[in-house]
């Protein structure tokens, strides 16, 4: 016999709000903000290692909030998360500031590249 899968919770737009506040607020943790940096320090600004080393950390930073809110806790409730984010992220702009803020910790700053590759024009 196959068992139910689990039912998706449904946030609404107010919860959606307070559950994203709260994953913003543990990356602030000591603890929590120490095991990033660590991580961070590690990857050396290296994309791939990032994926390896920071990703890891940062969900389950995540986990550890949304688990109270009915996701499961493995990394399929963060994906469902993020995605349930990224609906109210067009109908919230609270949502949608909330959103760029988490992302900000998540991803490395990004430098860009020179303009013009240091061809001068004549």
């Amino acid at each position: 016999m196959a068992s139910a899968q689990p039912q998706q919770p449904v946030l609404t737009v107010e919860q959606a709000r307070v559950v994203l506040s709260e994953v913003i607020q543990a990356f602030s943790v000591p603890e929590n903000a120490a095991r990033m940096e660590e991580a961070r320090e590690s990857a050396c600004n290296d994309m791939g290692k990032m994926l390896q080393l920071v990703l890891p950390v940062a969900t389950q930073i995540q986990q550890e909030v949304i688990k109270a809110y009915g996701f499961n806790n493995e990394g399929e409730g963060v994906l469902k998360f993020a995605r349930l984010v990224k609906m109210y992220e067009t109908q919230d702009p609270e949502i949608a500031a909330l959103s760029v803020k988490l992302k900000s910790l998540l991803l490395p700053p990004m430098s860009a590249p020179p303009m013009g590759g240091g061809v001068t024009a004549s």
